[in-house]
């Protein structure tokens, strides 16, 4: 697998939008797909944006620093990937985050902002219509986790989780190609949504946390690319 990346006009910010660009293309991939870990060619990055190899190279660096990218002696740059151990960790902490944050956003939404996600949602408001988008639903259901994060208004609890939903997007486009998980997510979803229209505190947080560790419980049973 390479990493697809469009052309950088030059300017005083390229070391950052190097950075971005690199991170960004990263994220959207589909790292597990393959039986290694992708290969990050710093030649062709640099030809692909259009730059000199020196911002991709610090590029990687910065890349490296936040655990994303891995330098191995005479191989070259690797993306990371986890192991199942690892995974499973980091969904347990982002369970615990993201149940936070779904108890702040009974709390700190407003009522616009909560039929907003509502409406966001009502595509996949039945197991069958998600069944039958898997790859849209994919990115909706990431984008769901990341729209309850954000109804937190927590500036720290949304720095804390940056990281680690990085992870938890790599896995979650890999589990719901699982139609078994498809459909349970989005039943799972619904109820959410319903605690956090109801104000309740307790029940989205309980909702959110159960949730995110039948993750990591398909994680430690099904997900043998892992191992």
């Amino acid at each position: 697998m390479s990493l697809q990346v469009a052309t950088l006009k030059p300017d005083t910010g390229l070391k950052d939008k190097v950075y971005a660009a690199l991170k960004g293309a990263i994220v959207q991939m589909d790292i597990y797909s393959g039986d290694e870990a992708p290969k990050l060619d710093e030649r062709q990055l640099a030809d692909q944006l259009g730059v000199s190899r020196t911002p991709v190279r610090e590029a990687l660096t910065r890349l490296e620093q936040e655990g994303l990218v891995a330098t191995i002696p005479r191989r070259g740059a690797f993306v990371v990937r986890k192991s199942r151990a690892q995974i499973i960790e980091i969904i347990q902490v982002w369970a615990a985050l993201e149940g936070m944050a779904a108890r702040l956003a009974t709390e700190r939404a407003s009522d616009a902002e909560i039929a907003d996600l509502q409406e966001t949602f009502v595509t996949f408001d039945s197991s069958d219509q998600a069944s039958a988008h898997l790859d849209e639903y994919s990115e909706q259901n990431i984008a769901f986790h990341k729209r309850i994060v954000q109804l937190g208004k927590s500036d720290l609890l949304h720095k804390m989780m940056d990281g680690l939903f990085i992870q938890m997007q790599f896995i979650r486009r890999r589990s719901v190609r699982d139609i078994d998980r498809t459909e349970r997510s989005v039943r799972d979803h619904i109820r959410i949504i319903k605690a956090i229209e109801g104000r309740d505190a307790e029940d989205a947080q309980r909702l959110v946390i159960e949730h995110a560790l039948s993750l990591a419980e398909h994680v430690r049973h099904h997900v043998d690319y892992l191992d």
